[in-house]
């Protein structure tokens, strides 16, 4: 049983509505760049079908090949943002010593921030 007022369900309804605004977002993005053909019916309930174009399915191998290096890489990845995350707070780490840091000053702030966007 949902309570109207439940925190639980709130945050599942936000979750839900804010994954779909995202997932419209980038089919429609697929879509433009030629990626997706998406075919909408005039149906009740109204339903959409998707499917990758010829050009989309050229990326299925060399994004299968990016997630089996994500998979191999990750810990280092991680363990880069945190020595990224730790350097912006002017905490500096030397690689043989993650426990110690360092008296070295944080580098200067950038006007921007790395976006996935870039």
């Amino acid at each position: 049983m949902f309570l109207a007022d439940c925190q639980a369900r709130l945050a599942f309804d936000l979750l839900a509505n804010t994954w779909n605004a995202v997932v419209l977002w980038a089919l429609r993005r697929l879509e433009f760049n030629g990626l997706v053909d998406r075919r909408a019916y005039a149906e009740a309930p109204p339903r959409v079908e998707c499917e990758l174009t010829e050009l989309g399915r050229s990326l299925l191998e060399p994004i299968g090949a990016l997630g089996a290096w994500a998979f191999e890489h990750a810990g280092e990845v991680m363990d880069a943002q945190e020595a990224y995350s730790r350097m912006s707070a002017g905490i500096r780490v030397s690689a043989s010593d993650s426990s110690t840091p360092s008296s070295s000053p944080p580098p200067p702030k950038s006007s921007t921030t790395p976006s996935a966007d870039t």
